[in-house]
């Protein structure tokens, strides 16, 4: 869940960098009497979400700022649609512009890629996931996004769960344990209510991940047939991940196959942001 405290440290220090020592433009060219009027209008079709960030850079530029969110986080809207207004001072106004668009428009592009996904494996029960592979430093933001989106969010960091990988695993067994051995072992060391997930890249390592007891298995870069056939192996021991290689043209395919969960680093590394633009209007109030 994305706190109001975790908005205001990021938004602080996005406007801190855009204006260390204020809007000089603005101070200068904007008279400090004069009143602004905004609307945030969506030029093409998508999913909108970042209201409450949005909404952040002008309350922590000028507390007088007005926002009004005409749509919420998740919400589908059309080109042509105003999505906020915004009313107040207009150096405020102006100052807060840029970076209420940076974050909204990224948000927003996130959360409407991520509809496409969901789209695309409707009806099917499968969860569409993201990753770890999001910006540093705004991990919570772009996962937010993924929710508004109609996604899941996978482990939130690496303190939430264990998840093994080829790396861990290969150094796991590195002293002649076998993988059942090795994973019964970490089994043993974790408290109960901590999720064990690992990940396997062949089929005939199934076997030996499921007699440890784990969670989660996640079938890494496997062929549309071998996704199936591991499915039928696992037989619902454990809960099944598809992962590596799944783009907006194969998830619906992997989904058949039958698998619990598809996580796409897509969905958070490589988005566009939307095309939302912020139209002002200034009433030019000069003092007497």
């Amino acid at each position: 869940m994305l706190t109001l405290p975790q908005i205001d440290r990021v938004v602080a220090a996005a406007l801190e960098e855009d204006a260390p020592w204020g809007d000089l433009t603005s101070a200068t060219l904007i008279p400090a009497t004069a009143t602004a009027t905004a609307e945030l209008s969506a030029r093409e079709d998508g999913v909108f979400s970042g209201g409450d960030v949005f909404a952040a850079a002008f309350r922590l530029t000028d507390p007088s700022i007005e926002v009004t969110l005409l749509v919420d986080d998740g919400e589908r809207f059309s080109r042509g649609d105003t999505l906020a207004r915004v009313t107040g001072p207009a150096r405020g106004i102006l100052q807060a512009e840029r970076i209420g668009l940076n974050f909204t428009q990224r948000m927003s592009g996130i959360a409407t890629l991520t509809s496409r996904y969901v789209d695309a494996v409707a009806g099917t029960g499968v969860r569409v996931v993201d990753t770890r592979k999001t910006t540093p430093g705004l991990r919570a933001f772009e996962r937010h996004a993924v929710r508004s989106g109609g996604g899941f969010n996978h482990r939130f960091s690496l303190s939430d769960a264990v998840m093994a990988k080829d790396n861990h695993l290969a150094v796991l067994t590195a002293g002649g344990l076998s993988l059942t051995e090795a994973l019964v072992g970490v089994r043993a060391r974790l408290s109960h209510t901590t999720h064990l997930e690992v990940e396997v890249d062949r089929l005939d390592q199934i076997d030996e991940v499921l007699a440890a007891g784990v969670d989660t298995i996640m079938l890494d870069n496997f062929s549309l047939e071998d996704l199936r056939s591991g499915v039928e192996r696992i037989a619902g021991r454990a809960i099944v991940e598809a992962s590596g290689n799944v783009t907006l043209d194969s998830v619906g395919a992997i989904a058949a196959t039958g698998v619990d969960v598809i996580s796409s680093g897509a969905l958070t590394h490589s988005v566009p942001s939307l095309d939302l633009g912020l139209d002002v209007s200034v009433s030019a109030n000069r003092e007497p």
